[in-house]
């Protein structure tokens, strides 16, 4: 059977390293891409959508992506335990007439043995920012090692 270590239960470094992870792949806005990180019958909730399964998350990130431009995301550990991991996070984006905004919310997520995460639970509250106020100027991908995190940040 596939795994996606590291697996639970997570230790502090290993919880790190799946954040880290999961920021990655979501910073590729490659639908495809993350989506194989989720087991077939994840369950979602996404301010006010609720897609189950891996077809509904992708069709889901498809729409996300397209209305959210240059897509720049951080996320930092909260706290975990066993399979269960908590992130807080903050992005950058902007929408088809060029209004920015800075998104911050927080992810519960539950892992199987074989490290899929089977849940996502996230609350998001939208921020409308001058592009002069933005803060993650990396070019779009991974975020670079040396750029700060949401903590180094003060978000």
């Amino acid at each position: 059977m596939d795994t996606k270590p590291p697996l639970p239960p997570f230790t502090r470094e290993t919880a790190v390293q799946k954040v880290r992870m999961a920021e990655d792949a979501w910073n590729t806005r490659d639908p495809d891409r993350v989506v194989q990180v989720y087991t077939e019958d994840t369950r979602w909730r996404n301010r006010a959508e609720f897609p189950v399964g891996r077809e509904q998350v992708r069709a889901f990130l498809q729409r996300k992506w397209s209305r959210e431009l240059d897509y720049r995301l951080i996320k930092e550990l909260w706290t975990f335990g066993g399979e269960r991991i908590a992130v807080r996070f903050a992005y950058e984006w902007h929408d088809d007439s060029g209004q920015w905004y800075r998104s911050y919310g927080n992810e519960n997520w539950a892992f199987n043995a074989q490290g899929f995460m089977a849940r996502r639970f996230a609350s998001i509250n939208d921020l409308p920012i001058r592009e002069s106020e933005r803060l993650f100027h990396w070019p779009l991908g991974r975020r670079p090692d040396d750029h700060p995190g949401l903590s180094d940040l003060g978000l």
